[in-house]
């Protein structure tokens, strides 16, 4: 199974996410401005929210992928306010049609006062624990 992992953070929160996703997996965590260079089976794509919507840099990155390429993705997200990045994923995802996994993380992420530590180690843990459901993986 061949796995990329893709995340935008402005704050470090995500990166976080995605870096713990990659020692589970395997796989480098990138930043979305590394375009994937070779068809994927499962895409980690991290985001996180910003006057409550993902980032022009993730959108710009979901633009240039196509269901040839890519078969499911599969979000993860924090943010300190919203629940979940995964309606905003789905809608740029659906004219691309490519799958959008129904299974998706999402933790809060400290920002300035609120939810000071997070993402925290349990919050690391869950997410290694979200993406060895995903792909079956016993590492990490």
């Amino acid at each position: 199974m061949k796995i990329a992992i893709r995340y935008y953070s402005k704050t470090g929160n995500t990166k976080k996410l995605a870096d713990a996703i990659s020692k589970v997996t395997g796989v480098p965590a990138e930043t979305v401005d590394q375009p994937l260079t070779e068809p994927v089976d499962i895409l980690f794509l991290g985001s996180s929210v910003y006057a409550a919507g993902v980032d022009d840099a993730v959108k710009r990155f979901v633009t240039a992928l196509n269901k040839e390429n890519v078969k499911k993705v599969v979000n993860f997200s924090t943010a300190a306010l919203l629940s979940s990045t995964y309606n905003q994923i789905k809608k740029l995802l659906e004219p691309k049609q490519i799958l959008l996994a129904e299974q998706e993380f999402h933790c809060r992420g400290s920002f300035k006062i609120m939810h000071k530590g997070r993402p925290g180690e349990e919050d690391l843990k869950a997410v290694q624990e979200f993406a060895r459901s995903i792909t079956g993986s016993t590492a990490g």
